[in-house]
């Protein structure tokens, strides 16, 4: 059995903004075996990369390595755009060693709440996928069960956007003033994920349907940049 340990500590500021909250990167990642156009980073598998649709959107001409370069640049990106990142699982064991959510078992998850309340500035998450079996949305619903929340439903239309509210009552929250920001409403958005499992799903939309019938070259990545612009 594979114990699966996030590698990576949350990225988030004082003046972070949105969220991104995801699983777990690649078992290579933790073990150090990266490809040669993997960034030790965030999201920085070249093949499943969050980064190739950024980078497309901004036009920042990343590098993509394993220099310390290429981290720095992604951390001066998020920096600059008030983004960080979150992933909610910590550690899972696998019995076969990839990347496949589905494969996860004895799922240790994070408190992202807890980072929320020390962050009063974030009002987005950004989910890297749906409500779909051990995914990033399907996650945080289960762990906002443990402080008596749940999502409200906003826009059923991909990309799906929720809501919650937090209020002064929630479990391990103490705030010294009743003007703290509070009850304080967050959005949550569930963007398609990058991954390549994610274009059959992509190829049923009927948007991207109507997109590829108006121009044949009009593809998965092209829906994803389209997607992604109006929230990254």
């Amino acid at each position: 059995m594979f114990l699966h340990k996030h590698p990576y500590e949350p990225f988030i500021h004082n003046d972070t903004k949105k969220l991104i909250v995801g699983t777990l990167p690649p078992p290579r990642f933790s073990t150090g075996d990266l490809l040669e156009k993997d960034v030790d980073f965030c999201y920085g598998s070249y093949y499943n990369s969050l980064w190739l649709f950024i980078d497309k959107i901004h036009n920042l001409n990343l590098r993509y390595d394993n220099s310390q370069e290429a981290i720095e640049e992604r951390k001066q990106f998020l920096i600059e755009h008030k983004i960080g990142v979150c992933d909610i699982v910590e550690s899972a064991e696998r019995e076969k060693i990839d990347a496949s959510d589905l494969g996860m078992k004895n799922i240790k998850l994070r408190d992202v709440v807890g980072y929320l309340k020390q962050h009063p500035s974030i009002d987005t998450i950004l989910f890297t996928g749906g409500n779909s079996k051990n995914g990033p949305e399907y996650f945080f619903r289960r762990h906002l069960k443990e402080y008596n929340l749940k999502l409200k439903l906003v826009n059923n239309e991909v990309p799906r956007i929720h809501e919650f509210t937090l209020c002064h009552s929630e479990r391990g929250l103490r705030l010294s003033k009743p003007d703290s920001g509070y009850p304080r409403t967050i959005k949550t958005v569930s963007i398609t994920s990058g991954s390549g499992a994610a274009n059959i799903s992509i190829s049923r939309l009927p948007l991207y349907k109507k997109m590829k019938s108006k121009n044949p070259e009009f593809n998965t990545f092209d829906f994803r940049v389209m997607q992604y612009r109006e929230f990254i």
